[in-house]
């Protein structure tokens, strides 16, 4: 990027619009898992834009179903019109979703999609109460962002819900830490139960949580906390609502939606992200009767439009047809044992599951979060040719989230170079 681009996005776009590095890239070319900058340098990508390149670059498959939408003139009609591949890939996630009498709507984003969410629980259940995670992240809109349980990511205290906050998805710093599996999803459950009967006035319209929490540094709950912590919430009519933002479509290797590991079906999941592979698509997949609360009128104008759509269908081809999850599943055992195995002084927890995958940096010999570290992380893994990404309460945590095509000598070539980056640190 020149100076002079860098120069015009600082004066006329937000400041709070962050940008990574010292000198910010500008991507002007991009094939397979790899980008090219505006100065000629290439690198490997593994953060896909924030996971959204999921399939990564150029995919003839996706491309070609775009160009056939455009070639008929039709980009957009609103949803005010019947547009088939709305209604087929409606189908194709309402079956996939396990969610009995499943139906689905579509948005632009996570942030709308999971704003939708809150709109149906709060009118389902008639009440503005809502339960979210410590730590979470749901996105930048004025209704996510007041169930964000993150400071660096919550821009405003003022909120159209009560919230309170729940323990459990991060586990690293959790006063439950050193307790085994059982006992620490027994101490959660716990302490949601004493929530409910102390600080809220009983009628919860939902608990919302990530299967993983993406900017809260790809930390997880030990399997089975959602499933104890639903039962919880059936006793009480709570809805539960899951946001497969970051970790639907097989992302975790495991299973194809992030809940799954958990052994639950929730009421509600969200989903946006890799869906589109770049193409702007989020949405809601809900219980019928939930999905169909709404005692007014509404529609979406570019929601489910017939472009992104068309992209969408072609994406959830190309997982089935190349099976991806289990390569998320292979390439991300690959790197995580990697990273474990260099056992370096300032890696406090290697993290995650498939191609989601955290690396928690430490002041050596304690827990002390090092900011500083995950910042130069950044920096030596640019130099030598790899794209990361970085977040966690903190700020201290790598965060590693390649295309679900990467391939075993990439994943190879950029575990090397994060090796090389942690011997590297001053």
């Amino acid at each position: 990027m020149t100076d002079d681009l860098l120069a015009r996005h600082r004066a006329v776009l937000p400041s709070w619009m962050s940008l990574l590095y010292d000198e910010p890239i500008e991507i002007v070319h991009a094939q397979d898992r790899r980008l090219t900058d505006s100065t000629g340098r290439t690198y490997l990508d593994f953060f896909a834009g924030v996971l959204t390149n999921a399939m990564g670059y150029d995919v003839p498959a996706i491309s070609d179903a775009v160009r056939k939408q455009l070639d008929t003139g039709v980009l957009h009609t609103s949803t005010l019109y019947l547009i088939r591949s709305q209604v087929e890939l409606a189908e194709r996630i309402a079956e996939r979703s396990g969610i009995p009498d499943a139906k689905v709507f579509f948005t632009n984003s996570g942030s709308e999609a999971n704003d939708t969410a809150l709109m149906l629980a709060t009118q389902y259940r008639r009440s503005n109460q809502v339960l979210a995670m410590r730590n979470s992240y749901h996105g930048r809109s004025f209704g996510t962002v007041a169930i964000t349980g993150n400071r660096g990511w919550s821009a405003s205290s003022l909120s159209p819900i009560k919230v309170n906050y729940v323990h459990g998805g991060y586990r690293y710093r959790s006063p439950f830490r050193d307790l085994p599996d059982t006992a620490y999803i027994d101490a959660c459950v716990a302490d949601l139960v004493e929530l409910l009967e102390t600080a809220t006035a009983g009628d919860v319209a939902c608990l919302i949580a990530e299967p993983i929490q993406g900017v809260g540094g790809f930390s997880s709950p030990p399997d089975g906390l959602f499933k104890a912590m639903k039962e919880v919430l059936d006793d009480h009519g709570i809805l539960f609502v899951s946001d497969e933002v970051q970790t639907g479509w097989g992302r975790t290797g495991d299973h194809y939606w992030g809940i799954q590991a958990h052994d639950v079906v929730p009421d509600m999941m969200t989903f946006a992200k890799g869906l589109g592979n770049g193409l702007a698509v989020g949405g809601v997949v809900a219980r019928g009767d939930v999905m169909d609360c709404f005692q007014a009128e509404s529609f979406s104008t570019f929601g489910g439009n017939p472009v992104s759509m068309q992209g969408a269908l072609a994406v959830l081809d190309y997982i089935d047809e190349h099976d991806l999850q289990a390569n998320c599943k292979a390439r991300g055992d690959q790197l995580m044992r990697g990273l474990r195995a260099a056992n370096s002084p300032v890696v406090g927890e290697v993290r995650g599951k498939g191609l989601m995958i955290g690396v928690e940096l430490i002041e050596p010999g304690t827990t002390t979060p090092n900011t500083a570290a995950a910042k130069q992380m950044l920096e030596e893994t640019k130099k030598r040719g790899l794209l990361i990404g970085k977040g966690g309460l903190h700020k201290n945590v790598l965060r590693i989230g390649p295309p679900m095509t990467l391939t075993e000598a990439e994943a190879a070539e950029g575990l090397q170079i994060l090796l090389d980056s942690l011997a590297a640190l001053s």
